[in-house]
């Protein structure tokens, strides 16, 4: 994949990476690195609330599976402070779970796949081109059910 070509539309623009698994970070972070954002990580949705409330990023990219608080409770955190904030969640149980936009409060919500980075990159380009910002919904409550250790 080409990632010159894949270049979103506000290049350089802020963007809030949350994961508490340091290898999915760092992919992730590189792939948006490569296509110009300017990175702050945060490894659980405490830190990235905090983080989020000191200065709001206009994109979030957050796992679902983390310690504490899970990336729908992190969305409905940022939802009440910043509702225009764009969010993509990632996750290894959307299917299993039934993870979609409307019950998560996302405005993408991505399966983790062989496929991850190109549809990160084509749902990031797809969200900065949106003017007008998804109207908030109040997301579910989704429970996780032990199913193993991919968030």
């Amino acid at each position: 994949m080409n990632l010159a070509t894949e270049r979103p539309i506000a290049a350089a623009q802020r963007l809030l990476l949350v994961d508490d698994h340091p290898a999915g970070l760092a992919a992730r972070s590189s792939v948006l690195n490569e296509l110009g954002f300017c990175i702050t990580s945060a490894s659980s949705a405490e830190s990235a609330l905090e983080k989020f409330r000191a200065e709001p990023f206009p994109l979030v990219v957050t796992d679902y599976k983390l310690p504490g608080k899970t990336g729908v409770d992190l969305i409905a955190g940022i939802r009440a402070v910043a509702p225009e904030t764009r969010i993509v969640l990632i996750s290894g149980f959307v299917d299993a779970l039934g993870l979609t936009e409307q019950s998560t409060g996302a405005d993408a919500v991505l399966s983790k796949s062989a496929n991850e980075v190109s549809q990160l990159i084509r749902a990031v380009n797809r969200l900065l081109r949106r003017t007008v910002a998804k109207k908030p919904t109040s997301a579910k409550k989704v429970t996780i059910k032990r199913a193993g250790a991919a968030g």
